[in-house]
Order: C-alpha cells, then sequence, then structure tokens
C-alpha cells in the first residue's frame, strides 16, 4: 500500500502539495493528461496488422542510434540495483492514479480488449513492473465497482525504450504471477510507436527530461550558446538554456502529438518527471546541482592532464528540467490532450537519515555511465563518479546543500 514504510522506498509520501504550496524539501509535480472528447466515439485497433506497422524514417533511425539507454544487467552498476530512488519517486503516484482511474476513466466507452498499457521508457525493472501492476489492479477495481466483472478485459502491456536497452534481463525479470500480457516495443518516444487509438492508458516515469538530441548550438565556437568548460545550462549563459529550452519544446511537441493520436478516446496519461519550479533558477534544482557538480569533476580532471579541455567543451548532457509553466504551454499547443490534474509531492521529506553521497552517485552512473564512457572512454567512470561521491557533492559548503534547503520540485505528468 502507498504511505507504507519499506526497506527500498525509506519514505511515507502521505505529505502532498497543491501547486504553489512553499516546501523546503525536493518535490515531485505530477500531472495527468486525458485525450480531449469532443464525441463519444469508440474506437478500435489492431495492434501488429501490415496497416498499422510503424515506418522509421530517417531522422528516427539517428535518433536510436544515438540512444544512451541505462546500463542493464544485475551487476552492481546496473539501473536494476541503482534505482530505488527513482523507484520511491515512482510510488508516491499509486494514489494519484488510483484516484484519478477511480473517478475519470469511463471504462464503459472502450469497445476493444484487451485493456492495452504502455511504460515509456521503462528501463530494465523492477520500478516499471511495480508500476504497471498498480495500474492494472486499479483498472480491475474500476471494472468491479461499476458492476462489470463479466466484462473485464484482459491486459497487455508494452514496455517501451531505446533499441538498446537490455529486454533481455528485462523480460528475465518479469513477475511470474503477473496479471498482463507482456511485449516489447524497442524505439524512442520521439516519435510513432503504436498505431491510432490504440493505447488506453500511458505511463512514464524518470524519462522525459531526455531530450533526442544535444541542441547543435552548443558545440559550435561562433555561437554565444557555445557551452565551453561545461556539460549543462545549469551555470551557463541565458544562450544556452534557452537553446536547451528550444530543444525540448521541439522534443515534446512531437512527443504530445504521437500519444495523442495513439491514445484512445477517454484514455489517460500519467507522467513522473524532474521539474523545476516557476522563477527558480536550475542551480537550485538538485538535479541541475548534480550535473553541475560532474562538469566541475571533469574539468578537474582536464587540468590532471586526465582528459583534455577539448574533450569537455565538445561534450553536452541531453538534459532538460523544465518548469510547470513550459510544460503547460506544450500541453495546451495540443488541441487534442488536457489536463486533468496536477501537484507537487514531497516525495523525500521522510527519507530516513540523510542522503549517502555514494549512494547518489551509483544511482546518477547507472543512468548517465553509457553516454559518458561513449565519449570519454571507460577509463575515467570510476574516477568521475568516485570524485562526485567523495569530493563535490556532499563537503558544504556546495550548491546542493544549499539547494536541498530550497523550493525543489519534480514533475509527474
Amino acid at each position: 500500500m502507498l504511505g507504507q514504510v519499506n526497506n527500498e522506498g525509506r519514505l511515507d509520501p502521505k505529505e502532498r502539495h497543491e501547486i504553489g504550496t512553499r516546501v523546503r524539501r525536493p518535490l515531485f509535480m505530477r500531472c495527468l493528461y486525458r485525450a480531449s472528447i469532443k464525441k463519444r466515439i469508440k474506437h478500435t485497433a489492431h495492434l501488429g496488422s501490415p496497416q498499422t506497422q510503424r515506418v522509421i524514417s530517417n531522422d528516427d533511425a539517428a535518433t536510436m542510434q544515438q540512444s544512451f539507454p541505462m546500463n542493464g544487467g544485475d551487476g552492481p552498476h546496473s539501473y536494476r540495483n541503482n534505482s530505488h530512488f527513482q523507484r520511491q519517486d515512482m510510488n508516491v503516484s499509486r494514489t494519484m492514479i488510483e484516484e484519478a482511474i477511480a473517478k475519470k476513466l469511463d471504462v464503459k466507452c472502450f469497445s476493444s480488449n484487451p485493456f492495452r498499457l504502455a511504460d515509456l521508457g521503462c528501463s530494465v525493472g523492477p520500478n516499471t513492473f511495480i508500476a504497471m501492476q498498480h495500474i492494472v489492479e486499479a483498472v480491475e477495481g474500476k471494472y468491479l465497482a461499476q458492476g462489470l466483472k463479466s466484462e473485464m478485459p484482459e491486459f497487455q502491456v508494452f514496455f517501451n525504450d531505446h533499441v538498446g536497452n537490455d529486454f533481455n534481463t528485462l523480460f528475465a525479470s518479469l513477475p511470474t504471477e503477473r496479471r498482463y500480457f507482456a511485449c516489447g516495443v524497442p524505439g524512442s518516444f520521439h516519435g510513432r510507436l503504436f498505431p491510432e487509438s490504440s493505447i488506453h492508458f500511458m505511463f512514464s516515469s524518470h524519462a522525459l527530461h531526455w531530450l533526442s538530441k544535444v541542441p547543435e548550438e552548443l558545440l559550435d565556437k561562433n555561437s554565444p550558446a557555445w557551452n565551453r568548460g561545461r556539460i549543462h545550462y545549469t551555470s551557463g549563459p541565458e544562450e544556452v538554456s534557452h537553446a536547451y529550452a528550444a530543444q525540448f519544446e521541439h522534443d515534446m511537441e512531437i512527443f504530445l502529438s504521437a500519444r495523442a493520436k495513439e491514445l484512445v478516446v477517454g484514455g489517460m496519461i500519467v507522467f513522473l518527471i524532474p521539474a523545476l519550479p516557476n522563477g527558480i533558477p536550475a542551480s537550485q534544482n538538485p538535479y541541475c546541482v548534480m550535473f553541475d557538480l560532474l562538469g566541475a569533476s571533469l574539468m578537474d580532471m582536464a587540468k590532471e592532464g586526465l582528459i583534455s579541455e577539448a574533450q569537455v567543451d565538445s561534450f553536452n548532457l541531453p538534459i532538460h528540467v523544465a518548469s510547470p509553466e513550459q510544460m503547460t504551454e506544450m500541453v495546451e499547443r495540443n488541441e487534442r490532450l488536457t489536463i486533468e490534474r496536477m501537484e507537487l509531492v514531497d516525495s523525500r521529506s521522510k527519507l530516513v537519515g540523510p542522503i549517502n553521497g555514494k549512494e547518489c552517485a551509483m544511482c546518477l552512473r547507472a543512468g548517465l555511465e553509457g553516454i559518458f564512457t561513449q565519449h570519454f572512454g571507460s577509463g575515467i567512470i570510476d574516477q568521475l563518479f568516485d570524485r562526485l561521491s567523495k569530493q563535490k557533492l556532499w563537503s558544504p559548503p556546495t550548491s546542493w546543500n544549499q539547494a536541498t534547503k530550497k523550493e525543489l520540485y519534480c514533475l509527474l505528468l
């Protein structure tokens, strides 16, 4: 049950905040989207038919080739064993999902069977399995509450991530007692993944802050957005921040357009992503602070001759932490989607003890090792994240310690 303290989550997520409420710890803001319903039109779709096969464009293929999935396998640096922070944040969404399904999901308007769910950016588990099981149980509860036990559908879950994702580990770890049929959907969610009107419920956790690519102007020495000596926009000039924001808006417009086409009328979308409160600088966001400190560690290594400064200058993390205002504007541009609910959630206010620097660095490594290895090589990885945990992140006074005392938000959409 959501709200219970467990060994994995270590939190009490009962404390939730409406937008605008001042808090003192990192938050998650969550938002529920639904397809705008102008007419009660029942849609049916058949997945896998020749008429609905996805055609991959050259742009799609390039995006997939540039993907950097989370660390696979089951080793000490794997995402599977270092994603408990994401899990505790994800668990907070359970109550909202249950309430939304109970109050707003009109299962009587669905004519297709099975009931199809999709997790966009699923990685390798176990977080995705926990989320999908919670959603299936909530939908089953809705059918029972409406006296539709005899019409209970079968469930089909589509696990989506980049083609480089470790799907072998994902499917080898599937719960044996799951109440759904599992399918893998490799490909970038910055484009179409499913036939029109085929998915009833879409979910994504800690994935939408990834851009499809690094803004090109960041690597142009003649551009005011050249991000010399940095790997993120956290402490960069306005031109760098604007380049990131423009790329995010471009990607999100494509993403929302694709999802609006794929969602059945009356379907739901729930996203959980990091976010920055309106008017708050990136230097006060814990995620951005960590990216900045990684960049500082790289510059220290460059000064020591372990890497070159040119390598740092030519590397940027394709990650953007959006504000609620920015996300709201993006959704409002899409005429087929509407925001049903948006919340700020203090997911870490009940953490047991101080945040462990090594533990946090391991979580970052599980998510970022691939992209750092591709650019700098594997030889610096151990030292880079060791420096992050021991020298930068947790030794006061640092930006991190200052940031954790201010308003920090994360966004669930």
